[in-house]
């Protein structure tokens, strides 16, 4: 347990050198005591088990492929993190007999008061959309329930993940927890019809899913849109080719605020690598005028031309003194930089980069 403990400090750590801000919402509804199932979607392969492991402040058990333990330290040391390996019929399909035995083990874990961790989904992908829930989970919960004769007071509590741009550095994440469900309230006519009971449990699992999850790549594609609309709609009016007749104004913003939009969506669905490229600078841009305290509607009035003397002066000074310092920073910041960019570049296939590139580059970090 304390070496539990002391991986997910420094997991925590990671996470909150890499995520901008981690929202914890209704963490409250996990129970403290007892067998607790949690059921989440599976937006950004480990680095979902990393963000709800350190959101529930107690221990929580995770099943992982089979494929991670044929490493021995790798399998030493996610076993001390209470990992549980699963095989699955991709990875051995004539060990599905093993199948039982990891249900035995999370029983194991479940009879001892302790809480599992699984993803129903039974893949990582980069669809914002919850993929089809699979049996599992119900079928786990309700088996070892039916075991104790509806007496074990297992709890299902399903969790929504949300990553605003999680190949992103510093963006955010929402860990949405909703209300627990009890196993054996879905326990009845369960030795008479199994299937029908599974099929009840794996819909409500799913349907609560799907109700905590937010399509934040839509919003964040809504808040690219209105940053483009911000900064460029008067650039627009004037070399417009869109609108081709006389409009009222609103109108016209209109038509231009959807043609914007379409071109995100554009951009997002065929050049992605382009589109989080303009996230990066946009949030640099934001984060730069949050911190001058500076609008954009300031900003646009700012002399470009001619600067005041003493502005000219101020910022000299400016560059003279923290010109060392930046210089000092920027060397000792090389190397750290350097060694994450290659081992993401080096390991991570084009392919799987989007969901892999934040526990990726916190593992190269720490």
């Amino acid at each position: 347990m304390n070496f539990y403990r002391f991986f997910r400090g420094l997991i925590g750590l990671g996470i909150g050198f890499y995520f901008r801000r981690v929202e914890r919402f209704h963490a409250e509804r996990v129970p403290e005591t007892g067998p607790l199932l949690i059921t989440s979607n599976h937006p950004s392969s480990l680095m979902d088990s990393f963000v709800i492991g350190n959101s529930v402040p107690r221990k929580v058990n995770f099943v992982a492929t089979v494929q991670l333990f044929k490493i021995k330290p790798l399998a030493w040391l996610l076993t001390q993190c209470g990992v549980i390996p699963i095989n699955r019929l991709k990875d051995d399909p004539r060990g599905m007999r093993s199948v039982m035995d990891t249900f035995e083990a999370c029983f194991r874990v479940l009879e001892r008061g302790e809480a599992v961790a699984i993803f129903p989904e039974g893949i990582t992908h980069d669809d914002p959309q919850l993929k089809e829930v699979k049996s599992g989970a119900a079928r786990m919960a309700l088996e070892l329930e039916h075991r104790h004769g509806g007496k074990l007071g297992l709890q299902i509590v399903p969790v929504g993940l949300t990553f605003s741009a999680k190949e992103v550095y510093r963006s955010e994440v929402l860990v949405n927890f909703g209300e627990p469900v009890r196993a054996a309230d879905f326990l009845h006519g369960y030795v008479e019809e199994k299937k029908d009971c599974i099929r009840k449990l794996t819909h409500e699992i799913e349907r609560r899913i799907q109700g905590l999850m937010l399509h934040v790549p839509k919003l964040e594609r809504a808040r690219i849109v209105e940053a483009v609309k911000r900064l460029y709609l008067d650039t627009l009016r004037l070399g417009n080719v869109v609108i081709h007749e006389p409009v009222p104004p609103r109108v016209e913003e209109l038509l231009l605020t959807q043609t914007i939009a379409q071109a995100v969506d554009y951009v997002f669905e065929h050049h992605p690598d382009t589109a989080a490229a303009f996230v990066r600078k946009l949030d640099l841009y934001e984060r730069g005028l949050k911190r001058l305290k500076i609008s954009d509607e300031a900003l646009a009035h700012f002399p470009q031309k001619r600067k005041l003397a003493w502005q000219s002066f101020l910022w000299t000074v400016v560059a003279v003194i923290g010109a060392p310092l930046a210089l000092y920073g920027w060397i000792h910041r090389l190397i750290p930089v350097s060694l994450v960019r290659w081992t993401r570049n080096r390991f991570l296939q084009p392919d799987k980069r989007r969901r892999e590139t934040a526990h990726t580059t916190i593992l190269a970090g720490i």
